[in-house]
């Protein structure tokens, strides 16, 4: 796997070329390494939820010492057959539009709807599916086909919006883009430089009390 500092491999373990003291610069390395930590594992609780896309952590040096950079992987997951029917994937690009009861709009990957009594489609925190004109209502008797359109006798109703060249699976689930194998690994190596961090910093502690010591006793 490769590592999220691997393009500043070099730079990495020269500190002594950076403007930052050696604590610092250790200090710095510790709070990079715990958020990969947070990034990896907040992957890996999310390796189950539909759609989901995944953060990576890319590292890099500045006049400080180490930061991290967050990046959302825009690849897509497997498609799941669920059978269901108001279950709903994307194959391509694009997004479901939500609004909820106070009219906020939100997107999401995650097509996982019922049906409710006057038609409308919601996900599991009650937001309403959008359409082209508002919220989208599936009719009884009506289908949704691959190109998001709720067609009823052979007439379109509505549609849902998604990128040119993407389809909507009916009966499908996206699932996230996780490895989560990948991100155990992640998680082994973030704890690991965390503790190598934490070792410099005590290491460069002892040294300088050693020097003070060494000092006041010449004096």
């Amino acid at each position: 796997m490769r590592s999220p500092f691997a393009r500043n491999r070099t730079a990495i373990w020269r500190p002594y070329d950076l403007d930052v003291d050696g604590i610092d610069w250790a200090g710095s390395a510790m709070t990079a390494a715990r958020t990969r930590l947070d990034i990896a594992t907040a992957d890996l609780a999310n390796v189950s939820t539909n759609g989901f896309r995944k953060i990576v952590a890319r590292g890099v040096l500045d006049a400080h010492g180490v930061r991290i950079e967050r990046e959302t992987v825009a690849e897509h997951g497997m498609l799941r057959r669920t059978g269901r029917t108001y279950d709903l994937a994307i194959a391509g690009g694009g997004v479901f539009r939500l609004r909820d009861d106070t009219g906020r709009i939100s997107a999401t990957r995650n097509g996982a709807f019922v049906r409710d009594r006057d038609g409308t489609l919601r996900d599991d925190s009650g937001r309403a599916l959008l359409g082209l004109h508002g919220v989208l209502r599936v009719p009884d008797g009506a289908t949704i086909d691959d190109r998001g359109r709720v067609m009823l006798a052979g007439r379109q109703v509505d549609c849902i919006p998604v990128d040119p060249g993407a389809t909507v699976r009916s009966g499908y689930l996206e699932t996230a883009n996780v490895d989560a194998i990948g991100e155990m690994v992640d998680i082994l190596t973030a704890q690991r430089s965390f503790e190598s961090a934490e070792k410099v910093v005590s290491a460069i502690d002892s040294t300088r009390q050693k020097a003070s010591n060494d000092i006041a006793r010449l004096k």
